[in-house]
């Protein structure tokens, strides 16, 4: 059950109403967010929502039966849209492509990417600063150096930065040069830092778990909007199986599956979802059919000599040929 409170209810009134929802044997569990004060109520015994919907303070009351219930669409059936200001929207029609590279190099690569993102219209730049890394002796970074580095030049030209947080202590000292913090794969359930980002008016994009299914995304993104914050996107990026032919299995399937479970945006990263160049554009595409929000992915001007993920990271030529044949495609589905 989600009961939203009105904004001018009073103490008394909120005092009634949530001794009201425990007396019906409901676990009574409050959630201020940008948007709105909610109360959530966990409980299984059936009643008449009259019972309660007669109260002062409520405006509306919506029976949930899903245990991830503030992501559900089960309450909200308008499409949560993402605004990063600046005109840039993520959701609710507005189609978003992201691109950059896996790891943020140098203000050249910086640079470059930024010229090829506005020769191409996009608003949205992807890369890391921080990166998990299977092997210890890999790339880690620039760190935050790199992120004021690259938040400058991208403050120059209007663009947006999608980069990833690794733990707790990071977000602080990059809250103030992100426009959208990642939440990877390997830490999707990592559960204090999603209460941390539930803690900030920022936009965070959840990618699905190595193994995870649809359901554990869902939860995670519960433990951010219960936290407070209601600016969320879902990522699929495929998931391992036996499969070894592409670096994960991408799964098409999540991408119309959460758009019928959840209001919030669904985003498709073809780059991890297949770790093929040349079948990037191929998935991209199909996830823009299935119903994606947007597409974020990989590009490099000299993706061989990338410091990660190069097997998996498009040219500026074949980057310039997915945003066209994106771009016609929208036309076509409307």
């Amino acid at each position: 059950m989600i009961i939203q409170l009105s904004p001018d209810i009073t103490s008394d009134q909120k005092r009634q109403l949530f001794d009201q929802v425990t007396s019906l044997k409901y676990k009574t569990n409050e959630v201020v967010t940008q948007f709105g004060t909610y109360l959530v109520g966990i409980g299984k015994k059936k009643f008449d929502v009259r019972s309660i919907g007669h109260l002062p303070g409520i405006l509306d009351i919506h029976i949930v039966s899903d245990d991830f219930k503030l992501v559900s669409s089960k309450w909200k059936t308008e499409q949560t849209v993402i605004d990063l200001g600046d005109g840039v929207k993520i959701g609710g029609g507005h189609f978003a492509m992201m691109a950059g590279p896996c790891s943020i190099e140098g203000e050249e690569n910086i640079y470059k990417t930024i010229e090829h993102l506005k020769a191409n219209g996009l608003q949205i730049m992807r890369g890391g600063v921080f990166k998990p890394r299977s092997s210890p002796y890999s790339f880690r970074g620039m760190g935050i150096d790199g992120l004021k580095m690259w938040y400058k030049a991208a403050k120059e030209h209007g663009i947006k930065i999608v980069t990833e947080v690794m733990q707790v202590s990071q977000i602080e000292e990059m809250h103030d040069y992100v426009d959208v913090f990642q939440v990877g794969a390997r830490n999707t359930q990592n559960f204090n830092l999603l209460d941390e980002l539930g803690r900030i008016d920022k936009a965070v994009m959840i990618k699905r778990g190595i193994s995870g299914t649809i359901d554990e995304l869902m939860y995670s993104a519960e433990y951010v909007f219960s936290g407070g914050n209601e600016r969320i996107l879902l990522c699929e990026r495929g998931i391992r199986t036996y499969e070894r032919a592409s670096r994960n299995t991408f799964d098409i399937n999540a991408i119309p599956i959460l758009k019928e479970k959840t209001h919030l945006p669904v985003i498709a990263d073809p780059s991890h979802g297949i770790g093929l160049r040349d079948h990037v554009s191929a998935v991209a595409l199909a996830s823009a059919v299935a119903g994606a929000d947007g597409i974020i992915f990989e590009i490099h001007e000299k993706p061989d000599q990338a410091l990660s993920d190069g097997q998996q990271t498009l040219d500026f030529a074949q980057s310039s040929r997915l945003i066209h044949k994106v771009n016609k495609l929208k036309e076509v589905l409307g």
